[in-house]
């Protein structure tokens, strides 16, 4: 039995042939220079990834002062549009000797003014008709009185209501058939 085990070992011994150094050193160059392509690429990579993020971060910053600077100026246009209108009640009222028709004619004119401003800013007056049917998304109805129309029906604006685009400002004020 012993000698079946020794010449085992000796059998797997002669099975490992001895490698030449030249492949050893060629092998260990062929992996040095693979490590060094490889640690060159995860260089780059690196320097990739820190440039998106700090572009990232840059975009996010820009976009924070844009919004920053949208809500600080945004009634801008509405404001430059009202600056005719408060001239117009200056104006108005530095006349010396207004008599009615003037101050009539002064008031539509400058009721004229500021529609075009609400046009120009996407701020729509809600008026209803009387006979219209109520619509709880833009009026509310004050009160409700014995008419000769339909239930739920307009019978008398009370005051306009506004719209931004298509976000309501402020409801109209409304009386309803019973």
């Amino acid at each position: 039995m012993q000698d079946q085990e020794k010449q085992t070992v000796v059998n797997s011994q002669a099975d490992e042939t001895p490698v030449p150094e030249q492949e050893v050193s060629g092998a260990e160059a062929s992996l040095e220079s693979r490590l060094a392509e490889a640690e060159t690429r995860a260089a780059e990579m690196h320097d990739a990834f820190l440039r998106a993020k700090a572009d990232t971060e840059n975009f996010r910053r820009r976009a924070q002062e844009d919004i920053a600077r949208a809500h600080k100026f945004a009634i801008e246009g509405f404001a430059e549009a009202l600056v005719p209108v408060m001239d117009s009640l200056d104006m108005a009222l530095r006349v010396e000797s207004p008599s009615v028709e003037s101050l009539k004619e002064g008031v539509e004119m400058t009721l004229k003014q500021l529609a075009s401003a609400f046009e120009r800013n996407r701020l729509i007056a809600v008026a209803p008709q009387p006979g219209e049917k109520l619509d709880p998304m833009k009026h509310q109805a004050i009160s409700m009185v014995p008419a000769e129309q339909e239930a739920n029906t307009i019978v008398s604006v009370l005051q306009k209501g506004y719209m931004i685009s298509d976000r309501l400002l402020r409801p109209a004020l409304v009386t309803v058939a019973q």
